[in-house]
């Protein structure tokens, strides 16, 4: 769909779409991966982060075919909708929608634990408020703008990961590192296999939301040769930064002291260079740089889809609107904020499961993310069967062994986190039901909408 029919400019540029596919997951280098080391000791993580790393690899090059070959605001939405129906459809913008929903309620708490560190008299949740209304003007102003601002911050972002290496660098040691590594054992044995599955939604966080890119695709110039350069250099980018934050943060100190909190990064440089360095002082407020690259870029990727599901009658037509100065969907980019601030408040789930808010709320948002890839996965491989001669402008590569090894970590992911999270899988599975009757009720509601968006419009 062209983006002047869709009332969204198509102006983002290849290093724009790079930034954008950075900016959404680094601020996963900087918190919530540590939650995993809980669990499964930093050995025992170090391997579950391995194979999801291998399962967004071949994710992203098999999911790429998807998105230049049907170059959508919905992004997965649209592939399963095309491959499955509208049933498909609703499951796979569902669970997208509540993957982009609940993600940047845990980054703008994140935001405001980063500014408490510096100003303890700040309330961690005020900040994450303001940090919401402050990047939804941002984004309502204009996607270029948005997108340019989501490339600077990310470079910055990038360069204060590689700064925090540097500085604790001279204090790393392996020792430190394995010590415990295996679940609190120094040693493997089965009784760390639990805990290695049970950490498996903190590793998804290093990179969960990637997939984003896709609901900008209708505001890329060339999302034909943009988009793939945008996904691998992005992952391979994300992947590099991942294994080296991990490493230099388990090798400063006693690692378990990292390993429930919202700030690691600060924290272990504090091991290293005491309480009071300038140094920390930098990474505190420069680190703030890679929170709000993702907590932006996953504004601009949930208001798309908030679009695209209300554009075709999937939610109520109201969201489907753009600024008529602006043109960005303003309206769907003030409701999913409404819900993150809602989640923020939501203290009911403080103790849910025996977690914090904050590890609650990335389990939710990783629920959504990995039924989004099984469904993803399931339309690549039938469309390739149903829909031979669509044009593919890039093809998975090594097809099917790269989705088909996407696909099972997605299933095993799956399957772990419900043992795992069954709390949270039950408040998943009721989301959906909820959203499902609403979309058995609205039948007629998508029927003219998709007759509205085909029937030519008299002169």
């Amino acid at each position: 769909m062209e983006g002047s029919a869709s009332g969204l400019r198509p102006v983002l540029s290849t290093w724009q779409l790079w930034g954008i596919a950075v900016g959404l997951v680094i601020s996963g280098e900087y918190f919530g991966w540590s939650y995993g080391w809980a669990s499964a000791g930093t050995l025992g993580f170090t391997v579950t982060a391995l194979f999801i790393a291998a399962m967004y690899a071949t994710f992203i090059f098999s999911f790429t075919e998807l998105t230049t070959s049907i170059p959508h605001a919905g992004g997965p939405f649209a592939y399963s909708k095309r491959a499955f129906g509208a049933t498909g459809g609703y499951l796979a913008g569902a669970a997208t929608l509540i993957e982009f929903v609940f993600a940047p309620p845990a980054i703008a708490l994140a935001i405001g634990a980063y500014l408490n560190v510096q100003f303890p008299s700040i309330d961690p949740k005020h900040a994450a408020v303001g940090a919401y209304l402050i990047f939804m003007a941002l984004n309502i102003i204009g996607v270029q703008v948005a997108a340019t601002f989501e490339l600077c911050v990310a470079v910055l972002a990038i360069f204060e990961l590689l700064v925090f290496m540097g500085v604790v660098s001279p204090g790393f040691s392996t020792a430190n590192f394995v010590k415990g590594g295996w679940s609190g054992a120094d040693h493997f044995s089965l009784a760390s296999i639990p805990g290695m599955f049970a950490a498996i939604p903190f590793a998804i966080w290093f990179f969960l939301a990637i997939e984003g890119v896709a609901m900008a695709a209708e505001e890329a110039k060339d999302p034909k040769r943009s988009i793939p350069i945008a996904y691998i250099a992005g992952i391979l980018t994300l992947v590099a930064l991942a294994i080296g934050v991990m490493l230099f943060a388990g090798g400063a100190g006693d690692w378990t002291k990292l390993s429930n909190i919202n700030d690691p990064l600060p924290q272990a440089m504090k091991l290293i260079v005491g309480a009071h360095s300038n140094w920390l002082h930098m990474l505190v407020w420069l680190g703030l740089f890679g929170l709000v690259a993702s907590f932006h870029g996953i504004i601009i990727g949930y208001s798309r889809q908030i679009f695209a599901l209300s554009r075709e009658g999937f939610l109520p037509g109201y969201f489907a609107k753009v600024h008529p100065r602006f043109k960005t969907p303003h309206r769907a980019i003030i409701a999913g904020g409404v819900v993150g601030i809602a989640a923020i408040f939501s203290d009911s789930l403080i103790t849910l499961g025996g977690q914090t808010l904050t590890a609650n709320i990335v389990t939710m948002s990783v629920f959504g993310a990995i039924l989004m890839y099984i469904l993803s996965m399931l339309s690549l491989f039938k469309l390739r069967r149903t829909e031979a001669g669509l044009a593919r402008p890039f093809r998975a590569p090594l097809y099917p062994y790269f989705p088909a090894f996407a696909l099972f970590g997605a299933v095993v992911c799956m399957v772990t986190m419900i043992y795992y999270n069954a709390l949270i899988f039950g408040l998943f599975v009721l989301f959906l039901a909820l959203g499902y009757g609403y979309f058995l009720m609205t039948g007629k509601h998508r029927a003219n909408a998709l007759y509205a968006a085909t029937v030519p419009t008299t002169p």
